[in-house]
């Protein structure tokens, strides 16, 4: 009823331990706290939310697809370092309650519903969020290691979402298919960092140069190296927003 996720749905797992995240049919609708969200679409879905007039969602201004008139908007305070999106300043809008408003993002991919027990905290790759419900505490961090591996750059950032002593509802989009690890203690993968989504916090995420290097890559090839427990979660279309939105 929180996921959306067909009931006769089974886990498919590849040999290597990565599960397929259960794919929404269009159409499908779930409840959030005492809201109502539909997922329209398959190939570039639409996360259409009916607010409650106690609820509210917040998302990166320019993945609003439609709203009713009658949803207002606001700017959402947020701290850290600067970041911009082509040129444009970084915005994170709030959504109030009550009325329709629509979201998604200008690519192929797949959502990825994940409701958020209190006392959770997820790691997840910028720009890979849609929404996320107001119970929901955000903010991010700049990672300077992953220098956004094949075009350079000061670096990438990482969205943290944390829930205290509410529930919440957390929807990403992921390019291509979306795969999930859980990672034991200890254990370690490395991730092409284009193709690296979310992440529970108590993965570790460093990165990892390889002795790899030709004369266009004079620093070698970086990769993520994650380090459980925890899960792990990427997208099959890798994409590098570094080289644009």
């Amino acid at each position: 009823m929180t996921c959306g996720a067909p009931l006769d749905v089974r886990d498919k797992v590849s040999d290597s331990g990565w599960r397929e995240a259960p794919r929404l049919r269009d159409m499908t609708e779930f409840r959030f706290s005492a809201s109502t969200c539909q997922v329209e679409g398959e190939l570039v879905p639409v996360a259409e939310i009916a607010l409650d007039p106690r609820d509210a969602v917040y998302f990166e201004h320019h993945i609003l697809l439609w709203k009713d008139e009658s949803v207002p908007l606001a700017s959402m305070q947020t701290s850290g370092p600067k970041r911009s999106i082509g040129g444009m300043p970084h915005i994170v809008t709030v959504a109030n309650g009550p009325g329709r408003i629509a979201f998604s993002r200008d690519a192929p991919g797949e959502l990825v519903v994940l409701p958020l027990h209190p006392g959770m905290e997820l790691d997840v790759r910028e720009h890979a969020f849609l929404l996320a419900s107001h119970s929901i505490q955000y903010s991010f961090v700049r990672i300077k290691g992953l220098v956004n591996l094949l075009h350079g750059g000061s670096g990438m950032f990482m969205d943290r979402f944390v829930t205290h002593q509410q529930p919440g509802l957390l929807m990403l989009h992921g390019n291509g298919n979306v795969l999930e690890r859980t990672l034991r203690p200890g254990e370690k993968i490395l991730v092409e960092p284009g193709g690296f989504l979310y992440k529970d916090s108590t993965v570790a995420m460093n990165a990892a140069q390889l002795p790899l290097k030709t004369g266009f890559m004079r620093h070698g090839m970086y990769l993520a190296e994650m380090v459980g427990p925890g899960r792990v979660g990427i997208q099959s279309m890798y994409h590098h927003h570094g080289s644009g939105e």
